[in-house]
């Protein structure tokens, strides 16, 4: 029973922090966010809606500076205040807010929302869990291996979720008319739009898979959509 006692007890804590990271991120979006009401996005939105057979796509403004789109657990689509900034001073098109939030309505489609809090609790449970059994064999260097370990994992799941999402994204977008160029123009602006003030990229942007490296598979998508005609 002891032996088991560390992996239980990691199991409860994911749980636990499921639930606990579910009800803040609601919490926060919820306080901090207002729909989005923009005639030209609005435009734009109503032609992704109208290419997945939907009456309207609601987009939320969350209220912070960080450049972002995300998609929530409970389905809903967020652009930042930061990232319609840039969209307002003219730094990015209307074609190419249509890309992000195609990209997230991937995430949410794609189940990647609601499973990335789960992946984000069990990472937190197998890192416990590491620590735990390696600190014992190996006191010192025990605790930096189990965060080494579960930090590869999650960069490997979060990438392998943005290829698919870009996917997503790239059919979507062809459907509605709008096309794939703004995807990769957008990416062309991400390292730079997406820079604090220290010159320094956001932790969420290393975890994205390299933006050269997301064109690339693309422009592999668009070769082969066209083969297959």
């Amino acid at each position: 029973m002891i032996r088991v006692t560390p992996i239980l007890l990691a199991i409860l804590y994911a749980l636990v922090m499921y639930r606990l990271s579910a009800w803040r991120t609601h919490r926060e979006l919820d306080a901090r966010s207002t729909e989005l009401a923009d005639p030209g996005l609005k435009v734009l939105t109503d032609r992704l809606a109208a290419a997945l057979g939907l009456d309207r796509i609601p987009v939320y403004i969350y209220e912070i500076d960080p450049v972002n789109g995300l998609a929530a657990p409970d389905g809903r689509i967020f652009i930042t205040r930061g990232f319609y900034r840039k969209y307002r001073n003219g730094e990015v098109s209307g074609d190419e807010m249509a890309s992000v939030i195609a990209h997230e309505l991937g995430h949410v489609a794609l189940g990647h929302a609601r499973r990335r809090m789960l992946d984000f609790s069990g990472q937190n449970a197998l890192r416990t869990a590491l620590i735990m059994v390696l600190g014992r064999i190996i006191p010192v260097a025990g605790v930096w291996i189990a965060n080494m370990l579960t930090g590869l994992l999650a960069a490997r799941l979060s990438r392998g979720d943005e290829y698919e999402a870009d996917e997503y994204a790239a059919a979507l977008l062809t459907k509605a008319g709008i096309g794939i160029a703004p995807q990769k123009s957008l990416f062309t602006k991400l390292e730079a739009l997406t820079q604090s003030r220290a010159g320094v990229a956001p932790a969420w942007l290393m975890s994205h898979p390299k933006t050269t490296e997301r064109i690339a598979a693309l422009e592999r998508l668009e070769a082969r959509w066209q083969t297959a005609r």
